[in-house]
């Protein structure tokens, strides 16, 4: 089995925190290791680190180094940029064809998710090899313990065992009416962005349905024939359609499968997400560091300092050298905004 961790983002919405330089998930967010250590470490109780590979951007190949020391170097997949994930899983399935035979499975996965039960996803791992072998696509449905707005979900249909579904329809992000109607139904799960498939069946899926993606990988192997893989490929890589895998493939694949699972799992994709998976104290409130409050609830603060709150609630505030945010605990996810205002004004801040 390989494992291809995509690790190419910036995290937007962790702003000030995660900036171009340092994107979320070479940070030490969830604990004293970085969030991309903590994925290959949960990887090695089940595959060798010569077969794990990180797929991600030319600007971050020196950070995933330094973060993960004992990968080769030959293990670092470069994208010249960023395409979104139906271009970066396709780019290094061509890669991994000219070390490993196109039936071998693969685990594809966020470097940056938290995953509390680490025992389940290694079991996982193992139930989901067998029906890849059989030539199904395998995502991962995450049993909703709310009606979330920020999931997509995957709507599970035929039974095949106890905890494994035919794929009826994969859903994007609900509003919160429909997000009810999903959990009252029983047969929702969030979609946990894992997928699990052997390289000749998601290069099929490719050729069936994204042909425009496999024009563009046979010019970048002509080119690795012809100039080695260290070839500069992105003129001909810009040339990728931006489409998701769950949008480019995975919606209008036929052999699909759902492996419904409970990991203590949380795409952690912003500060509200973050204070959600937090230890709280008394208050409701997430401070890690000295603080003295009053009358102050549920908020969220990082920073350095010795933290003081009054009287308020539901706050999110981050502190960082440069930067200051304090946004509405329910709002926290508008950051992206902010960091887009920021680039229009060349700020150096992102």
């Amino acid at each position: 089995m390989i494992a291809l961790i995509m690790a190419g983002g910036v995290g937007t919405r962790f702003w000030p925190l995660s900036r171009e330089s340092r994107p979320k998930q070479f940070l030490n967010i969830l604990a004293d290791k970085s969030m991309i250590r903590l994925t290959v470490d949960r990887l090695l109780a089940k595959i060798k680190i010569e077969d794990i590979y990180v797929v991600t951007a030319a600007s971050q190949v020196e950070l995933t180094s330094k973060a993960l020391p004992e990968l080769p170097a030959e293990n670092i997949i470069i994208e010249p940029f960023g395409r979104n994930t139906a271009p970066c899983i396709a780019l290094s399935c061509l890669y991994l064809l000219k070390k490993y035979d196109k039936n071998e499975t693969m685990i594809v996965l966020p470097a940056d998710h938290l995953i509390e039960k680490e025992e389940v996803f290694l079991a996982m791992l193992t139930s989901a090899n067998d029906y890849a072998l059989k030539g199904d696509l395998v995502t991962f449905g995450i049993e909703p313990r709310y009606p979330a707005t920020g999931y997509g979900y995957i709507e599970a249909g035929k039974k095949i065992t106890s905890e494994v579904y035919e794929v009826v329809k994969f859903k994007e992000k609900p509003d919160l009416a429909t997000a009810e109607k999903f959990l009252e139904a029983g047969n929702f799960f969030w979609n946990s962005g894992m997928f699990m498939w052997k390289l000749s069946t998601i290069l099929q899926a490719f050729e069936k349905y994204l042909p425009e993606i496999i024009a563009v990988l046979a010019s970048i192997s002509v080119k690795w024939d012809s100039l080695g893989i260290e070839a500069d490929i992105s003129e001909i890589y810009a040339k990728m359609p931006r489409l998701p895998i769950d949008i480019g493939v995975m919606e209008k694949a036929e052999k699909r499968t759902v492996l419904k699972v409970d990991l203590g799992w949380s795409d952690v994709g912003s500060w509200k997400a973050l204070y959600e998976i937090s230890e709280k104290d008394d208050a409701g409130n997430v401070i890690r560091n000295h603080h003295v409050t009053i009358d102050s609830l549920n908020n969220y603060v990082h920073s350095s300092k010795s933290i003081t709150l009054i009287g308020v609630e539901n706050l999110v505030v981050v502190d960082t050298e440069d930067a200051l945010l304090i946004a509405s605990r329910e709002r926290a996810e508008e950051v992206k905004e902010i960091v887009e205002q920021l680039k229009k004004e060349n700020s150096k801040l992102v």
